[in-house]
């Protein structure tokens, strides 16, 4: 379940040129990395073209072994392998006036890659141990995580096929480079998930979600929608907390916290002259000397950062009690 959400520039600039693209037929090719909402990105794209009336098909190219996986996108008939008892269609066709989406193409092999080029060339394509010419009238929406400029160069991926998905490119930004869409993810799938699992959880309390704004997520918006139904699961009010959340959110917000926050001059001063204060055991003269002010200086500091934590400042004219 990965919501499309749009708070952030980043994912407002993908979502204005997918709603560009969608009324046309163009071949989309939708990158990012996993999780990070592509499958959101190519649903919207079907949902907003003239074919939402139309199938939408979606086919793992990194799930099924490479035997298997020819047969699922382009169909098969009765006797072209051992078990084909009986004919079956691909999901070329199921996809006809619709969308068809080519998750993970990278893994698409060499020999289906030649097929699907001629699909998009001719519209049509035989099915495995057939002759009769299928015709198709497909989109084809492409996702891949993994660098295809590179694959060219590597000739792991045919160069003439990857111009023909490439006519549009659309990339879906990593989830630590748009954190304003944190939230509203969160969000939904806390709505989502406390339906789900029956809880009473409906909202989040401050805390929890600034530690999950301040999370990097490495997974993307899967990771998050996992961490929200855990912390949907845990909770045991109508809050969902910090408490609820994984060790591993907390600390790394805690790290981001003190990364974020940065002191000020006077503050790292402060805390440079507590440091000597306490390396000279208090004496005040040879915390004075080490630091190379006098010790009227060094006693007005003193005196501003206990007035300003609003404690009693001392008198400057006392004599210290370790004075050397």
């Amino acid at each position: 379940m990965i919501e499309l959400v749009a708070r952030s520039e980043a994912m407002r600039e993908a979502v204005r040129l997918a709603e560009r693209v969608a009324a046309t037929d163009a071949n989309v090719l939708v990158t990012g990395e996993s999780g990070a909402g592509k499958d959101a990105l190519a649903s919207f794209l079907h949902a907003q073209s003239p074919r939402a009336a139309g199938p939408f098909v979606r086919i793992d190219c990194a799930a099924l072994p490479a035997e298997l996986l020819e047969a699922e996108l382009f169909g098969f008939e009765r006797g072209a392998f051992t078990g084909a008892t009986a004919a079956k269609p691909g999901r070329l066709e199921a996809a006809h006036k619709g969308t068809l989406v080519l998750d993970e193409i990278a893994h698409l092999p060499r020999d289906a890659q030649a097929k699907l080029l001629r699909v998009i060339e001719r519209r049509e394509f035989e099915r495995l141990g057939g002759r009769r010419t299928v015709r198709v009238d497909a989109r084809l929406v492409a996702l891949t995580n993994v660098d295809l400029d590179d694959a060219v160069r590597r000739r792991a991926f045919r160069e003439d096929l990857f111009y023909r998905l490439n006519v549009v490119r659309i990339h879906v930004p990593p989830l630590r480079e748009r954190r304003e869409d944190v939230g509203p993810l969160a969000e939904t799938f806390l709505a989502a998930y406390a339906a789900k699992h029956g809880r009473p959880a409906r909202r989040f309390d401050s805390g929890a979600l600034a530690a999950l704004g301040l999370y990097a997520f490495p997974g993307n918006v899967r990771e998050l929608a996992n961490v929200v139904e855990r912390a949907v699961i845990v909770s045991d009010g109508r809050e969902v907390g910090a408490k609820d959340l994984p060790e591993a959110v907390l600390a790394a917000a805690a790290l981001g916290a003190r990364r974020a926050r940065r002191p000020t001059l006077a503050e790292l001063e402060d805390e440079y002259i507590r440091e000597v204060l306490a390396a000279s055991r208090g004496n005040k003269s040879e915390a004075a000397r080490v630091l190379g002010i006098s010790r009227k200086n060094l006693y007005e500091r003193l005196a501003r950062q206990e007035a300003g934590a609003g404690r009693r400042a001392p008198d400057v004219s006392e004599k210290p009690v370790t004075d050397g």
